[in-house]
């Protein structure tokens, strides 16, 4: 047994000790077992995990830059980015296993599902938690829990490289064009950012970016992450507009009722983008985004300004 395996597994009976000591402490005090040790540690997702040695989560595979198939037919993105930085947490798993596809893949097992499998997949425990670029919403978090967000989505413009135009402010009133994903929002989604585009519709992200492509269309509304994407892919071929509208939040999902593993997963996902471990997201940031992140200032915590 090498010395990570040691510590490892040193740190799962310490966990068990621990359970223990609560147990013993709460009938000390006369106080409830049943509520106070709702959450026995011993039951909590982070010990199943640990004692089964590998972190099973479910993502998708069909949309760069967050999850997606590579050349050689293995997934990669921001989200599998993220989940291998979870497994080095709770597996102790250094630099050079981290970059070893066949050392992580013994502690990281992926379960590609649709979009809508995400919560079913969740509540019936075939997965320890999704990290599949999920929107936070209040109906969702009336059926999952939600960590800290890890990323900030919003709508932006995607131009041509050599666009004459910058952005929302001197494209609106030019009587543009603007291609978008077809929904049932997608007209109201343009017009919140350029009033008075022509909208045309497609069903697939990559067509409304080949109608940028051929000329016809001045912009397409798209995803911030994935117009960063595409710029840091082709520089030469794209821009990404200065500004965005209409935010929303993605953030990792466990199932509810287990507050001692979401408690770890949050303050995983805090030091990774705060603390300690900063710079393994900023190179996961600037690798998927083409976005260098400054490092958090030191002194006052930023998150609580």
């Amino acid at each position: 047994m090498d010395r990570s395996q040691r510590t490892f597994t040193n740190r799962r009976h310490l966990l068990r000790g621990g359970a223990a000591l609560s147990g013993a402490a709460v009938v000390a005090t006369g106080l409830s077992p049943h509520a106070v040790l709702a959450q026995d540690a011993a039951q909590s997702r982070l010990q199943q995990v640990l004692d089964r040695g590998k972190l099973v989560v479910g993502t998708g595979s069909t949309n760069p830059p967050w999850h997606y198939e590579d050349a050689d037919g293995q997934l990669v993105g921001f989200d599998i980015e993220m989940a291998k930085l979870l497994a080095r947490g709770l597996f102790e798993l250094t630099d050079e296993q981290l970059a070893n596809r066949d050392e992580w893949s013994q502690r990281l097992e992926f379960v590609v599902e649709a979009s809508d499998a995400r919560i079913p997949n969740l509540v019936s425990d075939k997965i320890d938690i999704v990290c599949q670029f999920m929107t936070v919403t209040p109906d969702r978090a009336l059926e999952v829990e939600f960590t800290i967000p890890y990323y900030r989505e919003a709508v932006t413009l995607l131009f041509k490289a050599d666009s004459p135009y910058s952005g929302t402010a001197d494209i609106t009133g030019q009587g543009a064009s603007v291609a978008i994903l077809q929904n049932v929002t997608a007209e109201d989604m343009v017009h919140r950012g350029v009033a008075d585009a022509t909208v045309s519709t497609f069903d697939s992200v990559a067509n409304s970016v080949l109608a940028l492509d051929s000329g016809r269309v001045d912009a397409t509304a798209i995803d911030l992450s994935t117009a960063q994407y595409l710029t840091a892919q082709s520089p030469d071929k794209y821009k990404v507009g200065i500004d965005s509208w209409q935010p929303q939040t993605y953030a990792f999902a466990v199932k509810p009722g287990d507050q001692r593993w979401l408690n770890w997963v949050n303050t995983a996902l805090h030091e990774y983008m705060a603390g300690l471990w900063f710079d393994y997201y900023q190179s996961a940031f600037a690798e998927h985004f083409g976005v260098e992140l400054e490092p958090p200032p030191a002194g006052f915590p930023i998150e609580f300004r």
